[in-house]
């Protein structure tokens, strides 16, 4: 449990359309849009895990070798996000926004978020605590990743507020991508680490 814990908090905190957003939102129209912004992006992440739960639980958990398969195919989109943000050069790679988006914008774009996708994938699908009590599992993971996720989409939030206002060297913005890329690589590795 306590590695499926770790990896949602490197699967969320790692960028993605969601929280690169969500710093874009609060970088170009500040809190209380973007925390409009957030709570749709919640709705919307739910609804997709629940929508994967429901729709590939089944399937996942009687044939491996679709399991597996989900699975790689989730690792191989982090791995692609991972390359892109490495090499996004000397700027952040927040995705940005020309108006105020609401919570029907959060929802919408977790709706069609690849990565929440992914992410939901790999957690349910992956990182098996209790394979003998799967109910009980599900509503630790939907626990456990709603805890974790809360928070981190708020920091996101603070973060792009406060990377407008402190207008980052280059060199610096490079480095932080950098960062993001390699905690994306690490998320990759306990995923595998975990199916194994």
């Amino acid at each position: 449990m306590i590695t499926f814990a770790f990896a949602i908090l490197f699967l969320i905190i790692t960028p993605g359309p969601g929280v690169l957003s969500t710093a874009g939102v609060g970088s170009a129209f500040g809190r209380t849009a973007g925390i409009r912004y957030v709570t749709g992006l919640f709705i919307g992440n739910n609804l997709v895990a629940i929508a994967v739960v429901s729709g590939l639980a089944a399937v996942v958990l009687a044939i491996p070798m679709v399991r597996n398969i989900l699975f790689a195919l989730s690792a191989l989109y982090l791995l692609y996000l991972a390359f892109r943000i490495a090499t996004a050069g000397a700027k952040i790679a927040f995705i940005e926004s020309s108006r105020e988006p609401g919570i029907w914008a959060g929802i919408t774009l977790q709706m069609i978020n690849p990565k929440a996708y992914a992410v939901n994938t790999a957690i349910f699908s992956g990182f098996p605590f209790m394979p003998d009590a799967l109910f009980l599992e599900t509503v630790l993971k939907f626990t456990i990743l709603n805890v974790i996720w809360i928070p981190i989409h708020l920091l996101w939030l603070a973060a792009g507020i406060l990377i407008k206002r402190l207008e980052l060297a280059p060199h610096i913005q490079f480095r932080i991508n950098l960062l993001m890329a390699g905690a994306m690589l690490l998320v990759v590795a306990l995923a595998v680490y975990a199916q194994f």
